[in-house]
């Protein structure tokens, strides 16, 4: 997968004709006419009525010649998505069934879309076959920049950092590397360090459900590590689109990490979503209530987490959730650890047009306190490099932050 430009707000249109699950080839007429609705949709939708200074005629003669003659879906994404780079804005991007993305858009928006897509996806469903991992090219090299917790590349030993070499022998692609073989065995060649060998890892990949997994994905990163007799929870919120998520973590801090002395909140990666408001765990002032039992314990129940905090932000870290990494700055709650996040701050809305592809766009602009956080993003309090190539697993930043924490309770 690659990092996608995450979302700010959802306002979601749903006309949906059809859905095209093969990327290997793709029909002239249509994609004349799939690039001409995709044109008109920026011109009528994009939030800035200039396009921000791009001629956007001129565009599409430049690049309307190179879309039709396109002879697969992936040709001809790439050609749409480099006239939308031109406008230099985030949440503008166009997917095609052949990216993760695309399925995890329509299980984002799933409550809205299902009534449309229900009929259309097989099974009914967005569903897609994975192994949950997110991927970077870098010259010409696949590197996995993320694993999802509880996923079929977690259990496989899949880490950070490893270079994908080939899926059973062919090159790897992040859909079609894995359809057909969901619940069997498929071995992954990879390179764990630049000088090692490759190894095999043996993995079975799942039908991944992007309405439900970020939220297993997220239950699954739960977890409270010592570190200097101190006691240090984590929890990795993959996707913060939709209260669930902030439902999620306030039952966690209630629950598993209610004991824990501090707390490390990962807003690397994957999508955004989120509200200012789901910093209240942290901001409001403790409400405390004891109950003393009849053999004598007490329960004492927090209404506010007080406790040391660390939020850990990336360049992958975008949209809503730069918002709470901005805020979370402002207010000095705690410290944010990590590299500076993406400058991902727009409303985005979907567009799914006439062949079921979708046009992520960017319709709206926004000032945080007067400034524009697009293009900008946000500096962490302490930044922290993070070299992903052959990185076997390690992670410096989460690293940092847990001594952060664990200095802060006993300095």
């Amino acid at each position: 997968m690659r990092a996608p430009p995450s979302i700010g707000l959802w306002i979601v249109a749903v006309v949906i004709l059809l859905v095209p699950l093969s990327g290997a080839s793709i029909e002239r007429p249509l994609a004349g006419a799939v690039f001409q609705e995709l044109w008109e949709t920026v011109r009528d939708n994009f939030f800035d009525p200039k396009l921000n200074g791009v001629d956007w005629e001129a565009a599409r003669k430049r690049y309307e010649t190179q879309a039709r003659g396109a002879q697969t879906a992936d040709e001809f994404g790439a050609v749409v998505n480099r006239m939308l780079s031109e406008l230099r804005t985030s949440h503008t991007y166009y997917y095609t069934p052949q990216d993760p993305e695309y399925f995890q858009l329509c299980g984002i928006f799933w409550p809205q879309l299902e009534a449309k897509l229900k009929p259309i996806l097989p099974n009914g469903r967005p569903d897609y076959a994975g192994i949950g991992i997110f991927t970077v090219l870098r010259d010409g090299k696949v590197f996995v920049s993320d694993v999802l917790s509880a996923s079929p590349a977690a259990a496989a030993g899949i880490r950070r950092g490893d270079e994908i070499l080939t899926v059973e022998g062919g090159p790897f692609h992040p859909i079609s590397s894995f359809v057909g073989k969901v619940e069997k065995r498929v071995a992954i060649q990879i390179k764990r360090s630049r000088s090692g060998d490759p190894q095999i890892q043996s993995v079975i990949p799942q039908l991944l459900n992007p309405t439900t997994m970020f939220l297993d994905a997220m239950k699954g990163s739960v977890e409270v590590v010592t570190h200097r007799e101190v006691k240090v929870g984590y929890v990795h919120i993959w996707s913060y689109a939709g209260e669930i998520y902030q439902d999620q973590l306030e039952a966690e801090l209630d629950g598993r990490l209610h004991d824990a002395d501090g707390l490390v909140v990962d807003l690397r990666n994957g999508w955004g979503g989120a509200a200012p408001a789901y910093l209240r765990p942290f901001l409001v002032p403790p409400l405390t209530t004891v109950w003393t039992m009849r053999d004598g314990k007490r329960h004492v129940h927090d209404e506010a987490w007080t406790k040391p905090v660390c939020l850990l932000v990336n360049e992958g870290t975008r949209s809503g959730k730069e918002l709470l990494a901005y805020y979370f700055k402002k207010t000095h709650r705690g410290v944010v650890v990590g590299t500076r996040t993406a400058g991902a701050v727009v409303p985005g809305k979907p567009f799914v047009l006439k062949d079921g592809s979708l046009l992520f766009l960017a319709v709206g602009d926004g000032l945080i306190d007067g400034k524009r956080l697009e293009g900008h993003g946000v500096i962490p309090d302490v930044e922290v490099p993070f070299a992903l190539e052959y990185s076997e697993g390690k992670d410096p930043q989460r690293e940092r932050a847990v001594e952060i924490i664990s200095r802060a309770v006993r300095p």
